[in-house]
Formats: structure tokens, C-alpha cells, sequence
């Protein structure tokens, strides 16, 4: 027989186990849980950090990282550019303006194309595509300045601005690929081409399906919307700072390991 003291204590200990196992508990347990896991589920994968020496976030899921410069930059000094690095976002690539439209040459080209190799970063060179432009005289400008040589990244076409003229608009995949073509035959490889989200629903979704592809976008954390088995460059952000270069940069991740990579270069 239990004396009072065993009854008070037997009536308390059920009264807390009716109360743990209460269904307002697992709710609330619950509901916790999923705020507590929430940045897990919707993480993009993409392992962004802020890197303070680059005053900007980077994707450090990716190894390979790199720049886009162009005369917009100013004289560069490569030197500081190469000191300038961190760790974990090892600045390994560059891409450098060679050409514009028919005629136009970046006059700061022949200075960035040799400094970048000296100090050591795989350089890339990129013609600016012109609609309004002939597009065999676009290529043949862009041949005649940038002398590849072993071990550069293959030829990129920056493909980012639409007609202005409805004749512009219908004759620009029909241009785009005369372009790409007399790369191609020139130097036996396909160009990149780099585009934006629009150009790419536009005109290349469609039509360009088997060329490697560079995405500039800046607005998500991932990208979406895209054949993700054709890009191998995503332009992240446009606002990096380095260290030899005045004002803001443009930062690029390779999507794919060194192996990738070098299927990509001369």
C-alpha cells in the first residue's frame, strides 16, 4: 500500500508524461526543427562565403576561379594582381578583350595578353560581337589579333546585345553562326560563347546547343533555367575588388576540375 506521498508523486510523474508526449509538443518540436533546417534545404549547393580580400561572396564548391578584364580596367598591374590571392579562391584564370566589332582592337590587349601569362594565370582571349557588324570581318579582326599559343583557353565570343533593327534580329543567328564557324575552321575548335539569360532564351537555347557556353548572372544564388550540360563558365559577379586593378572586376568559376579545363585549351 503507497502512502500519500507515492500517490502525489505517481499522479505528477503521469500528468509529465501525458504532457511530453502531448501532440502540441511533436508540433512544436517539430515546426522548430524545420526553421532550425531551413538554410540546409534551400542551401543551392553552391558553398557561397564572403572572401574579404575580394569584398565579395564566391561559390567555394568550385575550385577554379578567375577574372575578365578589359581596357574598362585601366592599365593593370599584374604583378599585385598575382600577390592578391587567397587560399581557398585561388585566382587561376583570365579572360582579356582582344577585339570589337570589324575594326576595333583593345588597345590595352598586347599588354594584358603577355603580363597574364608571365605571371603565371592560363589566359583566354574574347571578341565582343557586334550586331550591325559583318561577321567574317568580326572574325577575321579577332584572328589577326589574338595569337594563341599552347596552353591558352580556346576562343571566346561575347554575344550579349540584341538588334536594333528587326533585320538586325533575323539575320543575327544566321551572323552568330557565320562567326563561329570561321572561328572554328580558323583554329579547329569550337568557341565559348558568353551570353546573358536573355540572349540565351532569345537566340541560343535553340540554336547553339552544342557550343560550350559562360553565364553571366549575377541576381540568383545558382543558376537556373539553362541546358546545364553545355555551361562550363558562370560570371558571378561584377563587382570584385583586386589588388593591381582600379575599380570593380569581373569574377568567373570554372564548373568543372582541372581535367575539364585542359579539354578547353590549346
Amino acid at each position: 500500500m503507497r502512502n500519500s506521498y507515492s500517490r502525489k508523486y505517481s499522479k505528477w510523474y503521469h500528468k509529465w508524461l501525458n504532457w511530453i508526449f502531448h501532440w502540441r509538443l511533436w508540433y512544436l518540436l517539430v515546426f522548430s526543427g524545420i526553421i532550425v533546417m531551413y538554410p540546409i534545404f534551400v542551401s543551392d549547393g553552391q558553398g557561397w562565403k564572403f572572401v574579404d580580400t575580394y569584398e565579395i561572396s564566391l561559390p567555394l564548391k568550385h575550385q577554379i576561379h578567375g577574372i575578365d578584364v578589359s581596357h574598362h580596367n585601366g592599365l593593370i598591374d599584374w604583378a599585385k594582381v598575382k600577390k592578391t590571392q587567397k587560399n581557398n579562391a585561388y585566382i587561376k584564370f583570365a579572360f582579356i578583350k582582344a577585339t570589337e566589332g570589324t575594326d576595333l582592337q583593345d588597345r590595352y590587349f598586347d599588354m594584358n595578353w603577355k603580363q597574364a601569362k608571365k605571371h603565371g594565370f592560363i589566359r583566354g582571349a574574347y571578341h565582343f560581337f557586334v550586331p550591325y557588324s559583318d561577321p567574317k570581318l568580326q572574325a577575321l579582326n579577332f584572328i589577326l589579333k589574338a595569337k594563341h599559343e599552347e596552353g591558352d583557353l580556346i576562343p571566346v565570343l561575347d554575344f550579349e546585345i540584341n538588334g536594333k533593327t528587326k533585320k538586325e534580329r533575323e539575320n543575327m543567328v544566321e551572323n552568330v553562326r557565320i562567326w563561329l564557324n570561321t572561328i572554328e575552321s580558323h583554329y579547329g575548335i569550337k568557341p565559348i560563347i558568353y551570353t546573358n539569360r536573355f540572349i540565351y532564351n532569345q537566340y541560343i537555347e535553340d540554336n547553339f546547343k552544342d557550343y560550350p557556353l559562360w553565364i553571366s548572372q549575377y541576381d540568383s544564388g545558382d543558376l537556373e533555367g539553362y541546358d546545364d550540360g553545355e555551361i562550363v563558365l558562370w560570371q558571378h559577379s561584377c563587382t570584385g575588388k583586386l589588388d593591381g586593378i582600379n575599380g570593380h572586376v569581373d569574377f568567373n568559376v570554372f564548373l568543372g576540375s582541372d581535367f575539364k579545363l585542359d579539354k578547353l585549351r590549346f
